[in-house]
């Protein structure tokens, strides 16, 4: 007998995944649930992981990815896909996003109960990439953007907050540029071939013609041709086996099909020239002295180097702790580097107690009086009793420079940090990340590493698609978020336990963790804003080395600090682990012995919060520690 789990998300996970498969009218399907990020093949379907809590949003976005698989698995058909796929990558970014969009469409009018389920998930997306913080086109996904407006017009449903602002950052240049092409949206939604056929128009009315490759059906016409004169010039010879009389007798039996051909071929000649009469319409009614509607460029990888490339990053992530691991496995993990760490935690804690003085010496409250409004002057009241037509005096205190203050600290997650470097940066980062939250400082911590080694699946897709040359970083990252700014400490305690997770730290592509950390930190609303990074050793990823440069990750790591130290935004500052970073950095310590790391972070910190600016500059000018 079977024991009853104890787990109490089983049971909806085994509704979720049976109601998934009837939607997908395949009781086949393979449906798992998984910490990793949710997939899809022919016949397996991987799920968000549902925890023990099962917390609203958990269980929306579990219910929403799953519809939204579903209604793939049913209504979409990857022949018909491939035939129409665009060459160029922002080309098959747009038909991708607008085909997911169909499809969802068509789940919504058939399905009603599944748009609220995808709605949810289209919106925990959103927020965990940031899209309602965007501000400019420039910095949102054409192609997301594209895919939402299909859906919202197929579907006359508001998208969520996030999706909703990536999508009217772009919507009027969508809607000038494919206006007629759109009118014709809601009569091909069922049809997946005439949707494939809509969406590369759209690619093409939004400047990225060049991108769509040949047209599949003009190919399949130049072969029906050939196939046509070949059978003419066999015409003129007599057949003695009586083939031919017999396959004429074939043809005039099957009128059918003669006339789709026939209809089929017309309709792609009144398309063509309905597209050339459009084009030349647009030639003679275009004012004169005005250009065309230019499509903006394709965003690069990195604001520091354009020409910095990645082959994918369709399987990159930015997770965060807790969706990685259990409670129980979290508070176990946690439990595990308390223990680990038993022996430093005096030190440690002397310090901290070192940097919270250092940092309240510069908390004397000071005052601004007479103001008419704030405090009641409880020394002025004496005013008052002599004269009492004299008004209330009001005091104001003043604001300290740091309390407007974010810090991030980035911890390299790499394999080379096993052991006793990971266990250190983690109580150290925990330990910082308490202390200044008393002096009312916010702290965010991320980790950074990849989700396999050796390529993961992006190397897989680099050979599938024939082992292009150079094609630029080769691995699915992995960014990871233990404490956001704004989250307390308390309730992000167990979350540094993840560094002890097996498996967890693997490669290290330090460029863009970096990028990813000023990106965050930068769009913060703090005055002031400093970034330490904590790392033992340059940037490494075999799979990229290996078809690339070998300095390709480490000119990267450089572009990307030059251009953090010149924008003078953020503060940066670097502590390496038995690894000299000053060759990197402009304000770097090196350290020789981890157990240093407490001190380095407890003076890098303290000396930034300095009011002296000689002893700041002594500090920061510190090249090596210990």
């Amino acid at each position: 007998m079977t024991k009853p789990s104890d787990n109490p998300a089983d049971p909806f996970k085994k509704a979720l995944a049976e109601a998934t498969k009837v939607m997908a009218d395949d009781p086949e399907l393979s449906v798992s649930y998984s910490v990793d990020p949710a997939g899809q093949t022919a016949d397996t379907i991987r799920l968000p992981q549902v925890s023990r809590r099962m917390t609203r949003e958990e269980v929306l976005l579990a219910r929403g990815t799953a519809d939204s698989f579903a209604l793939r698995h049913k209504f979409h058909d990857a022949k018909t896909n491939a035939r129409y796929l665009p060459q160029g990558q922002m080309a098959q970014d747009l038909y991708n996003a607008m085909e997911t969009a169909r499809i969802e469409a068509i789940g919504a009018e058939y399905m009603p109960g599944t748009a609220g389920n995808i709605d949810a998930k289209i919106g925990n997306e959103a927020m965990r990439k940031g899209y309602d913080q965007i501000k400019a086109p420039a910095d949102a996904p054409l192609a997301t953007a594209a895919g939402y407006l299909i859906r919202h017009l197929a579907t006359g449903r508001e998208m969520p907050p996030g999706a909703a602002n990536v999508m009217e950052l772009w919507r009027g240049f969508i809607e000038d540029s494919c206006g007629g092409t759109l009118e014709n949206l809601q009569d091909m939604l069922s049809d997946q071939k005439a949707f494939a056929k809509f969406a590369r128009q759209m690619i093409s009315d939004l400047g990225y013609a060049d991108q769509l490759g040949d047209d599949p059906d003009n190919i399949d016409d130049d072969q029906d041709d050939d196939a046509e004169e070949g059978g003419d010039d066999q015409d003129d010879e007599p057949d003695s086996t009586g083939q031919d009389d017999s396959e004429d007798d074939e043809d005039a039996g099957t009128p059918e099909q003669s006339q789709d051909d026939q209809q089929d071929a017309s309709e792609a000649q009144v398309s063509m020239d309905d597209q050339a009469d459009a084009e030349m319409g647009e030639e003679t009614e275009m004012p004169d002295g005005e250009a065309p509607l230019e499509p903006p460029a394709p965003m690069p990888i990195s604001e520091a180097d354009p020409d910095y490339h990645v082959f994918t990053t369709e399987y990159d992530e930015e997770v965060l702790a807790e969706e990685l691991a259990e409670p129980a496995e979290l508070e176990r993990l946690r439990s595990y580097l308390d223990q680990q760490l038993e022996p430093l935690k005096g030190a440690v804690s002397r310090l901290a107690n070192k940097l919270q003085r250092r940092l309240q010496a510069q908390q004397n409250r000071s005052w601004e009086f007479d103001r008419e409004e704030g405090i009641l002057d409880a020394g002025r009241l004496a005013r008052i009793v002599a004269s009492p037509t004299t008004p209330l005096s009001f005091k104001v205190e003043k604001d300290t420079e740091f309390r407007d203050t974010v810090v991030t600290l980035l911890l390299d997650n790499s394999g080379s940090m096993r052991g006793r470097p990971i266990s250190i940066a983690a109580i150290c980062a925990d330990v910082m990340a308490r202390t200044l939250e008393r002096c009312s400082v916010k702290v965010e911590i991320l980790g950074f590493t990849t989700k396999a080694w050796k390529g993961g699946q992006s190397r897989e897709e680099w050979l599938k698609a024939g082992r292009e040359a150079t094609p630029g970083r080769l691995n699915d990252l992995r960014h990871i978020v233990y404490k956001g700014a704004d989250a307390p400490w308390r309730r992000t305690r167990p979350n540094l336990g993840l560094m002890m997770k097996e498996g967890l730290l693997k490669e290290n592509i330090d460029g863009e963790a970096l990028e990813w950390a000023h990106r965050r930190i930068a769009n913060r609303h703090e005055q002031r804003k400093i970034l330490m990074v904590i790392s033992d050793g340059a940037p490494v990823d075999d799979s990229t080395l290996s078809v690339n440069p070998a300095n390709y990750l480490e000119k990267h790591l450089r572009d990307v600090i030059a251009m953090v130290e010149k924008r003078k935004a953020v503060e940066l500052v670097a502590i390496g682990i038995g690894h000299d970073v000053t060759r990197y950095y402009d304000r770097a310590v090196t350290i020789t012995d981890v157990e240093q790391l407490a001190g380095a972070m407890t003076e890098q910190l303290a000396s930034l919060f300095d009011s002296d600016p000689r002893k700041r500059a002594r500090v920061l000018g510190m090249r090596k520690a210990g």
